[in-house]
């Protein structure tokens, strides 16, 4: 067993929206340290975004911050899972037990499916694909919510030996 729980380091909000959620967004997009350029990818697909929820809404939305911010949390909230299932091994056969998923683990799932689906898309550049996946995620379609949905169905399936939870 561990000695303790390591101890959380508290995230700075970014400099442009001031959203800690997209800071962490950011940190997860990061590859080699390159932060810089994950934030420019980030920011020109809120500003994809933007626009996109522009041309299907008719420009019914108020400010740039406001609309690309909002869709991002809704396809956030889309792609994070409620449940989910682990294996427990009792007396020599293993089950998927559901448990419920953490406040904390449910950002950090749906951030790092949104990441992963956005990088398999085809298109052009990485904003482009990250665009479509977060507008995707926001109106419940798309790869990181059908692994949400594959998630909730496994665990449903699993429902039998929900009493093996510890």
């Amino acid at each position: 067993m561990r000695r303790r729980a390591a101890e959380k380091r508290e995230v700075l909000p970014d400099p442009k929206y001031g959203n800690v959620t997209v800071a962490k967004f950011v940190n997860c997009m990061m590859e080699c340290g390159k932060k810089a350029i994950a934030e420019k990818v980030i920011y020109q697909a809120f500003d994809l975004l933007e626009e996109k929820a522009k041309k299907e809404d008719d420009g019914e939305q108020g400010g740039s911050n406001s609309g690309a911010i909002a869709l991002f949390s809704l396809a956030i909230e889309n792609a994070g899972p409620m449940v989910e299932v682990r294996s427990r091994r009792v007396g020599g056969a293993t089950y998927q037990v559901p448990v419920e998923v953490s406040e904390i683990r449910r950002l950090a799932l749906a951030m790092r499916w949104l990441i992963a689906a956005a990088r398999k898309r085809a298109g052009k550049s990485m904003a482009v694909r990250l665009a479509a996946e977060l507008f995707d995620a926001a109106k419940g379609r798309g790869e990181a919510v059908k692994k949400r949905e594959d998630a909730h169905r496994m665990a449903k399936a699993n429902a039998a030996f929900a009493h093996f939870r510890w």
